[in-house]
């Protein structure tokens, strides 16, 4: 598969040959619509990326590749039944055209043993979208020279991947859409000789030296303070701030079902008492699925445009997110959700704690960068546990002083978000998915930190 050839600006350009995804993917569309027998709707999806990756250790190179791929989902469907066939594309349009013939043909043979689909849902409107955005992404040369410069004497180990995201939908009732964005993450690490560590990421669509070795830097001034020895506590609750990095390990893990339509009618949503209203957050807090943040396509895989849907409005339940299978089997009105219900673009609103205040108003207590192994140690009461690890410190009167030894905690959202929050930080953060698992995912979230009158630490 040829290279895509992504738009940046000025000398931050991939020479590449040029392969227009857009227009292949369309004329693909067309010949689909060609091929279909009476009776029959197709869904087609696709995905593709032109990725620079890197990784980094002792702030050298020691793996570097670029990956071009492209897939293409077709969904049959006839009556109440479907089928789906996944394939490689190649660029080349006759060839793709044939191959997509064929997965036709094997998917008829396919549907006349398949059972009939009971929540079977697809929207049959006719819509167009086309969400285009264009980057300045360095170079990877530029990268690895930068990394060598900025990390000159640290022990740092790190992953950068930037390009290319497309994501397409086609449906042969005549929807059409597109989404192309250019933007890069970069996750690193500085450690200490003592084998502690501090983290960092660098994501966006427009890349800056300037930002990347400030960056660099702040984390940098910070390793003298692991270097002290690290202060040991005792099992309480002690005032905290939860960093946005900290808040969106929290959210993370709520959010993969707390606000799914399916998971709340059939009560295993760990937000179920906030749902049905048995509890009530502080009013300050605000969650919402935000597609205007552009992090994630428009539509969905059943043909659906996706909507931004508010989800907690002033602490109480506004909203959830309802896929088109759960539309059908509890009589619910679709929104544009993914299959697995969970937000892809999910935005906290800030508050008024400016950055430069956290430390003087925290005064003494925890300042938490970071969480490890989140997970549920109590779902119906929406608790949380897990491990403080590296980036979590000592602060006394408005100073750090000492890094803090790896602690579990083990605490409810619905107190972090109800009796206990004191401040939210006016700076709402935009963190990028990271994720590589078989291609470059889309969405993420943006938060901000919070503030705790207290935060539960057990062991």
């Amino acid at each position: 598969m040829r290279k895509f050839t992504p738009s940046h600006d000025t000398h931050d350009t991939h020479d590449t040959h040029a392969v227009d995804w857009q227009r292949h993917f369309t004329s693909l569309a067309e010949a689909i619509e060609r091929l279909q027998h009476p009776g029959e709707t197709t869904l087609s999806s696709f995905a593709g990326e032109q990725s620079d990756f890197i990784r980094f250790n002792s702030g050298k190179v020691r793996q570097t590749g670029v990956v071009s791929q492209g897939k293409l989902t077709l969904r049959l469907i006839q009556g109440s039944r479907q089928a789906y066939f996944t394939l490689t594309v190649c660029g080349d349009l006759q060839q793709d055209i044939h191959e997509a013939s064929a997965a036709l043909v094997t998917l008829r043979e396919s549907l006349r043993d398949a059972a009939d689909d009971p929540h079977l849902l697809f929207d049959t409107s006719s819509w167009q979208r086309v969400t285009q955005r264009s980057g300045k992404l360095p170079e990877p040369e530029r990268v690895s020279r930068l990394v060598a410069e900025c990390a000159r004497g640290l022990d740092f180990v790190g992953f950068y991947a930037g390009g290319t995201i497309v994501r397409g939908f086609a449906s042969t009732r005549g929807s059409r859409g597109w989404y192309q964005v250019d933007n890069f993450n970069f996750s690193w690490s500085l450690y200490d000789p003592s084998g502690r560590a501090i983290k960092s990421t660098y994501a966006g669509d427009s890349w800056s030296d300037a930002v990347f070795a400030a960056k660099v830097q702040q984390a940098a001034a910070r390793l003298a303070v692991l270097a002290r020895p690290p202060r040991t506590v005792e099992p309480g609750r002690y005032r905290a701030w939860l960093a946005p990095a900290a808040l969106a390990e929290l959210l993370g893990v709520t959010a993969w079902r707390g606000f799914s339509a399916r998971a709340q009618a059939s009560s295993r949503s760990e937000l179920y008492k906030l749902h049905v209203g048995e509890i009530a957050l502080d009013p300050r807090v605000t969650i919402g699925e935000d597609l205007n943040l552009g992090i994630t396509p428009g539509f969905n895989e059943d043909g659906y445009l996706r909507e931004s849907v508010a989800l907690i409005e002033a602490g109480r339940s506004a909203g959830q997110l309802t896929n088109a299978r759960s539309a059908r089997e509890y009589g619910l009105t679709p929104n544009g959700a993914l299959a697995e219900e969970s937000p892809a673009a999910l935005a906290m609103q800030a508050g008024d704690l400016p950055d430069d205040d956290i430390l003087a108003q925290l005064d003494t207590g925890l300042y938490v960068g970071n969480l490890w192994y989140v997970n549920f140690s109590d779902r119906m009461n929406c608790r949380l546990t897990g491990m403080t690890r590296f980036a979590t410190f000592w602060v006394e009167d408005g100073q750090i002083v000492a890094p803090l030894e790896a602690m579990r905690f083990d605490d409810s959202l619905y107190r972090l978000f109800g009796s206990e929050l004191e401040r939210i930080g006016a700076h709402a953060e935009l963190q990028l998915s990271d994720s590589t698992w078989g291609e470059r995912g889309t969405g993420g979230m943006q938060v901000p930190g919070i503030l705790l009158k207290s935060f539960e630490l057990t062991l």
